[in-house]
């Protein structure tokens, strides 16, 4: 089942492009190809395949980036624009090296983790951003961070910077989501029967989240614009207790709340953001005041359309629904342990 698509994602562009995404086979490359394919452009995907299959209708080119001779089957042609997601940077510059010189834009997916401090709130894309990681080969996640500024360097080194566009994502959510960081809170507040309370981190915790079809939308219309820039790739600042007041209106639950302050989470060694036995979203402040509190008007300006939270949640929901509440989460804490913190909490 696929996430419905908003009727504007729908109407066909009036000139048919060229598209290569390097990627389509996972979560938001796959979005990108169909929100392509809905707006009538040619989409080729050049991809493993590992993570699952391109969306019916695009050519799929199978190929290994780290294989000598990947870029064989699209360098030798056009490409009205290409969009790249890859955190590695030697897939980044070699997928440049073969086809910078055939691309007429470049959209690069990078991240907000490139932001070298995370403390202050209301921080545009001119804040300052890590050390670009050298060096060749395979990079560790430790370092994701500086790897993706050492992608965006390559890009704009080899388009320009009149000839790409770096969108900056954080924390994106909707139906296919994987990480099960946003889909912990919909799928706990399912879990609860009426007033079965559910632990969580202050109510006005800070939360940005944008859905993935806004976010693949987006990226499609970048590239046929040939929109050059920098962006925080970002939805509207809100809070948890908005966040799970969408949980309750899609789920039809309402649990009560023992609601606990950073260092109490902290003092328990509760991990924040993702990953076994965390809260997620939560993150301490005041050093993370500013992870999701960036501004996002840049993007906006440039077209960037975000649906409403409470329609995020509902296709999370479904989406949690189907792979099953109950089960054992990548993020999240387990039943038990979070009862033995409620406890304590009470």
């Amino acid at each position: 089942m696929l996430a419905p698509m908003t009727s504007s994602t729908l109407s066909p562009s009036p000139v048919p492009l060229d598209l290569l995404v390097l990627g389509g086979t996972s979560w938001l490359g796959g979005a990108v190809a169909r929100h392509a394919l809905a707006r009538g452009h040619r989409v080729t995907c050049l991809a493993r395949g590992e993570a699952g299959t391109p969306p019916e209708g695009v050519t799929w080119v199978r190929a290994d980036r780290a294989a000598d001779g990947a870029y064989d089957e699209v360098a030798a042609r056009d490409w009205d624009f290409v969009v790249d997601v890859s955190w590695q940077p030697d897939l980044v510059r070699s997928a440049l090296a073969a086809l910078a010189d055939r691309a007429g834009h470049w959209v690069y997916v990078s991240s907000c983790s490139v932001y070298a401090d995370d403390s202050v709130p209301g921080a545009a894309e001119d804040a300052a951003v890590h050390p670009a990681h050298q060096g060749t080969g395979p990079v560790a996640v430790e370092v994701y961070g500086p790897a993706k500024v050492a992608c965006e360097e390559a890009v704009v080194a080899a388009m320009g910077a009149d000839r790409s566009a770096l969108a900056r994502a954080g924390l994106i959510g909707g139906y296919g989501d994987r990480s099960d960081r946003l889909g912990y809170w919909p799928a706990r507040v399912d879990r609860a029967t009426d007033g079965d309370p559910v632990l969580v981190p202050r109510r006005d915790t800070p939360v940005q989240v944008v859905d993935v079809e806004d976010l693949a939308a987006w990226l499609v219309h970048l590239g046929e614009r040939r929109v050059p820039g920098v962006f925080n790739a970002l939805g509207d600042v809100t809070t948890l207790g908005a966040l799970l007041d969408a949980c309750e209106a899609a789920t039809g639950r309402r649990p009560s709340y023992a609601e606990v302050g950073d260092g109490w989470l902290a003092d328990r060694e509760v991990a924040p953001w993702m990953g076994p036995e965390s809260l997620p979203l939560w993150l301490p402040r005041p050093q993370y005041a500013g992870f999701m509190t960036r501004r996002n008007d840049a993007a906006r300006a440039a077209g960037l359309t975000l649906r409403p939270l409470g329609e995020t949640v509902t296709a999370t929901l479904s989406w949690e629904r189907e792979r099953g509440v109950h089960r054992e989460r990548r993020a999240g804490l387990t039943p038990a342990h979070e009862a033995e913190l409620v406890a304590a909490a009470r």
